[in-house]
């Protein structure tokens, strides 16, 4: 109906509330305008949460050839909301439903001469690969390789769960391990909220 022109708001009672509107009112803000934000804000966009980090600390070891083995990331960085499971199932379980942007990296040996066929890394939800990265080397066999794979999962903030898993075909079918190391995080997992 008509325009105020003024330079300060401030609620009548010191540390009080001002309110704007009510309930289904629409508030616009034009093109080229800048909000600055110097308080605490709330109710605004969302957060990235639940979100987790963590790497393996040291190599898992004697581990079988041609098999996919669960990367046990035992040492966590971060933890948001208590969600990830770093000493038994070493899964991502969040209670929050949304899209997760989920992302883990493995360095696997073959523990030997250069005899690695074939790899693949894996992120498993509620059991079943969802997203995965393959490496072939052939006739051209190597010792080390380092994968890294992420993408989008829906979660339903209950019952569904993520856990990061390795591939490793050697030509003698011989053991391998999975690095770990506790400065250089040469194996990670993690994982954050990007929307509901």
């Amino acid at each position: 109906m008509g325009t105020i022109k003024t330079t300060n708001i401030e609620p009548i009672a010191d540390n009080g509330t001002v309110t704007l509107g009510s309930s289904g009112d629409t508030f616009t803000v034009p093109s080229g305008v800048t909000i600055t934000n110097n308080g605490t804000q709330t109710g605004f966009g969302g957060t990235n949460t639940p979100a987790f980090y963590a790497h393996l600390s040291s190599s898992q070891t004697g581990l079988s050839d041609a098999a996919d083995t669960k990367v046990a990331c035992n040492t966590e960085t971060y933890d948001t909301d208590n969600c990830y499971d770093n000493s038994t199932n070493y899964r991502f379980t969040p209670t929050t439903a949304g899209k997760y942007f989920v992302y883990g990296q493995i360095m696997g040996d073959s523990d030997g001469t250069a005899n690695l066929v074939d790899t693949d890394i894996m992120i498993k939800k509620n059991g079943s690969t969802l997203l995965k990265g393959v490496m072939n080397f052939s006739n051209n066999n190597i010792r080390v390789c380092t994968h890294y794979c992420g993408g989008i999962l829906d979660m339903n903030g209950s019952s569904d769960y993520a856990e990061l898993y390795l591939y490793l075909n050697t030509s003698d079918g011989g053991n391998y391990k999975i690095v770990g190391d506790s400065g250089q995080h040469r194996s990670f997992f993690g994982a954050y909220k990007i929307i509901t």
